[in-house]
């Protein structure tokens, strides 16, 4: 059994890190591990340390995923479309927009606390 989850985990790594667009090379860089150790990971020959789990997240490895083949659930799942449009508002603006739109909000909770 303890084969077949380090397969698993392996292939699911193996999707992250194509997913990232990253080489092999770049993906042992990125935890500070030796190629070689990044390789036996994907091969299933050994599991990936914590600490290198923790930088991976950092990067934007779905490490829950990598785990246990559940995808972490985005924010968004839990917003309601008045809150989704908000931030597909926010995602679309500029910069100069965005600034604003912080220092609007920032204003209105200030307000409310104050």
């Amino acid at each position: 059994m303890e084969e077949e989850i380090r397969l698993s985990i392996g292939a699911r790594l193996r999707e992250e890190r194509e997913r990232l667009g990253l080489s092999q090379t770049a993906f042992a860089e990125m935890g500070d591990v030796s190629l070689r150790a990044e390789q036996d990971w994907e091969r299933g020959n050994s599991a990936p340390k914590a600490d290198f789990l923790a930088v991976a997240a950092s990067r934007g490895v779905d490490v829950l995923y990598v785990l246990t083949g559940q995808h972490t659930p985005k924010a968004s799942a839990s917003l309601n479309p008045e809150q989704q449009a908000l931030l597909d508002n926010y995602d679309n603006a500029d910069e100069e927009g965005r600034a604003a739109a912080r220092r609007v909000l920032s204003s209105l909770a200030k307000q409310k606390t104050g």
